[in-house]
């Protein structure tokens, strides 16, 4: 099953059984896997999805042998990867941990889901429990939009995180100006009018990012492969794409899974692509958190551990255990 809602929109939906039509489709970060939903989007009754139990007890245990990083850990690690940077000289290369909380009997995962909608009404948030895996996000990072009548195209670039109340610092200025030039140069492929606006601060929750809009004018036959090279952005991956994604898969203690990956979608007249991040897998026993950042040659250690701690309460703050 799947229940979610898209930004701006508190219509609850789910799939039905009515067609083997796929229509929503997780990708994982590295583009080994996906997860398909098959069915038509339906709109779900919130007085029917009220008396609805979803519990942590009907998931499978938590049998992965996972152990989180340690702060120490994480601040070592960050040193290799910052070292990788330096001298590769590298804009940005992002490192991901997983916080994991295991201090629970039962966690009520409908009202966690709600709490989670009411916390972030701009994000598309989502949960969905199958006999695979189970998993509970919300962003609201575009990856793509794309609408069939008019062709119109727009996507985002979003980095640089920081505590609602703090000002940009360099740093976080810097981090953001990549993700922008890699979006347009791309973009630059594929259309010959491309409108992109100022860069503005973006509220998720209690933490902000830096935003820049694109949209543009693109043939049908070029979606997929424009997702493709948009895909990881530097804002969850790095600049250059291919060196920094296998860098990852070296320096990152777990496997990414579907956190940074992407969801894609479609419906009569849209096909939207939405960038999986403050996401965590759901066990019976243990909630994975993943939390990432943006790492710059300028990156202070200390910061960017307490940026992941905060991205991590986007789910645990949301979390109602019984």
């Amino acid at each position: 099953m799947i229940y979610f809602k898209f930004p701006f929109n508190e219509k609850l939906y789910a799939t039905d059984e009515s067609s083997v039509q796929q229509n929503i489709c997780f990708h994982t970060f590295d583009g080994s896997g996906k997860i398909d939903f098959t069915g038509n989007m339906i709109e779900v009754n919130t007085g029917d999805f009220a008396q609805k139990n979803i519990s942590s007890r009907s998931l499978p245990e938590d049998k992965s042998g996972f152990t989180a990083e340690t702060k120490t850990e994480y601040l070592h690690q960050l040193e290799k990867v910052m070292a990788v940077i330096r001298e590769h000289k590298l804009p940005k290369l992002v490192y991901s941990r997983r916080k994991i909380f295991r201090d629970f009997q039962e966690i009520d995962l409908k009202k966690s889901f709600e709490n989670l909608c009411q916390s972030y009404p701009n994000a598309f948030r989502y949960i969905f429990i199958n006999d695979r895996q189970s998993w509970m996000g919300a962003f609201s990072e575009v990856l793509g939009k794309f609408s069939k009548k008019t062709h119109e195209f727009e996507t985002m670039s979003l980095a640089g995180t920081l505590p609602v109340s703090e000002s940009w610092s360099e740093k976080e200025i810097e981090e953001q100006k990549p993700v922008t030039r890699y979006i347009r140069n791309i973009l630059k492929n594929y259309s010959e009018n491309i409108d992109e606006s100022g860069t503005y601060d973006h509220i998720s929750g209690n933490i902000k990012h830096l935003r820049t809009d694109f949209k543009a004018k693109i043939r049908t036959e070029d979606l997929d492969a424009i997702i493709q090279e948009l895909h990881p952005t530097p804002a969850v991956c790095g600049i250059p794409k291919e060196f920094c994604k296998e860098s990852i898969q070296k320096l990152e203690k777990f496997p990414r899974e579907l956190y940074a990956g992407y969801i894609k979608i479609e419906t009569g007249d849209m096909i939207q692509y939405f960038v999986n991040l403050r996401c965590a897998r759901l066990y019976q026993n243990a909630v994975h958190v993943f939390v990432g950042g943006g790492i710059t040659a300028q990156s202070s250690p200390e910061k960017e551990w307490t940026e992941t701690e905060l991205k991590s309460e986007a789910v645990l703050k949301n979390l109602v255990v019984l």
